[in-house]
């Protein structure tokens, strides 16, 4: 049974790291918009800074475990195209969205990260410093999925879903389907767990959207 639910696991690992790999490159069509009007306009910046942290700390947090590759390769990915998108939005962004951008980087990014690594790794030893990691990012990954909350504020005020793509809200919830049974097969709470969050808030922007389209 064992060897069967360790098939299942990889199986649900490569399937969330293909939807996973969609998700992370589903904002390019806004950052296409962005280009094209050359300005941020009203996008904000914090789900990328937040989901370029939580992937710093999913690959941490698999090199602290074993037979995590699944988890190493679309993390690293993650890190990769979220750096991309943050220095783009930079790029663009007006001044004010610049200074706070920046601030958030050094914030979690730099200080957050570093933080974290210099404790786990002189105050802990052995398995200990997985559980710790661990649970840092089961709390980051309901950041992760909490941050897109701002969005739906800004939906429900202008009575717009402009800001608010129905592609990355569908692709997250399949995401978060995928990865919840992957950590279930794993048995690994602090993958698991987030992903419940995940999914209800996935079907609650694609309800709002919906409910705006209707409206």
């Amino acid at each position: 049974m064992a060897g069967i639910s360790g098939h299942w696991a990889f199986a649900f690992g490569v399937l969330g790291n293909i939807i996973s790999f969609i998700v992370f490159l589903s904002p390019i069509p806004t950052f296409y918009k962005i280009y094209k009007k050359k300005s941020t306009e009203g996008y904000q910046s914090i789900p990328y800074v937040v989901a370029l942290f939580s992937s710093m700390l999913w690959i941490y947090y698999a090199f602290l475990k074993t037979n995590t590759i699944l988890l190493i390769t679309i993390n690293s990915f993650g890190v990769f195209i979220e750096t991309i998108y943050v220095g783009f939005y930079l790029f663009y962004a007006p001044k004010k969205a610049r200074v706070q951008t920046v601030k958030m980087l050094l914030l979690s990014v730099v200080g957050g990260f570093g933080a974290i690594l210099l404790v786990i790794q002189f105050l802990f030893k052995g398995s200990i410093r997985g559980q710790i990691v661990g649970w840092i990012c089961l709390v980051f990954s309901l950041c992760v999925f909490v941050a897109p909350l701002g969005i739906v504020r800004q939906v429900i005020k202008t009575k717009s879903v402009e800001y608010m793509p129905l592609l990355l809200s569908v692709f997250l919830t399949l995401s978060a389907v995928v990865w919840f049974f992957y950590g279930l097969l794993l048995r690994d709470i602090n993958i698991a767990i987030p992903n419940v969050l995940g999914f209800i808030l996935g079907i609650l922007q694609m309800v709002l959207y919906k409910a705006q389209l209707l409206s």
